[in-house]
């Protein structure tokens, strides 16, 4: 479903700035992949989501979804393809719009219609529906303006605007990093049920080890710009967030723990 091949990124090369920051990494996500991302700092996690994205071309390399090659892609055109939840919840919404008028710019995302013409009865019960699952009283507050939910309640608008079309794959970039440890984890439950239950293609980036183990099908570790671990969800059902964290020092202990 995703395929990536030996992408190269050099940030200021041949300056003595130069820094090499995704090393001919390729990876591959099978249809309904929950793949976690975990590095410290400079790792080069950011980057290849970010190129993922579109917002950084790679310098070598390709990209493809489905046999399409996106390499090149403008990031609008992506669109149809891929969606992505940020850190800060403030991104993915319009604070001055309410709920419904967030879904339904979400819902409405690419189609040649007016902004009028896109808060349909049918739509709204729709979104009333899907917002009853988060269990965050969502359901009830569909006229409320998004700049006045709390930082947990932005962040699952986020993510349900993020999935109502149905992308190819879905990015979730640090999603409850900005958010309290209690919040983060109802965050990452609605997360792991929304994509589920959907069955989508999925790459999340995170810093959160418990949550690197906890959620998803495949534990990718990065560092130095590579790939260095790729663990399936039966290798890592004995992985211990001790364990994750020493292998940051020698990855043989991860391999390991597998």
């Amino acid at each position: 479903m995703l395929d990536v091949h030996q992408l190269q990124k050099i940030f200021h090369a041949g300056t003595p700035d130069e820094r090499i920051a995704i090393d001919e990494v390729s990876l591959g996500l099978r249809r309904g992949d929950f793949a976690v991302v975990v590095g410290g700092n400079g790792a080069g996690k950011s980057t290849l989501l970010n190129m993922l994205a579109g917002e950084v071309l790679p310098d070598d390399g390709h990209i493809r979804i489905d046999g399409n090659d996106i390499t090149r892609l403008p990031t609008h055109k992506r669109a149809k393809y891929i969606s992505r939840v940020f850190q800060d919840p403030s991104v993915g919404t319009a604070a001055a719009l309410s709920i419904e008028e967030n879904l339904a710019v979400a819902a409405r995302r690419g189609a040649r219609r007016t902004f009028g013409r896109g808060l349909t009865g049918t739509m709204m019960a729709e979104f009333r529906a899907r917002l009853e699952t988060f269990g965050l009283g969502l359901e009830n507050r569909m006229k409320a303006q998004a700049g006045l939910l709390s930082g947990g309640q932005r962040q699952a608008l986020s993510l349900l605007m993020a999935v109502l079309r149905e992308p190819q794959l879905l990015l979730l970039d640090e999603h409850t990093a900005a958010l309290d440890p209690k919040t983060a984890e109802k965050v990452m439950q609605v997360t792991s049920r929304v994509v589920s239950e959907t069955g989508l293609t999925t790459l999340m980036v995170t810093h959160n080890m418990s949550h690197a183990i906890t959620y998803g099908n495949r534990l990718i570790m990065m560092q130095q710009g590579r790939i260095i671990a790729d663990l399936s969800g039966e290798q890592k059902r004995g992985m211990t967030v001790e364990r994750l964290v020493a292998a940051f020092d020698d990855e043989s202990h991860l391999l390991a723990a597998a």
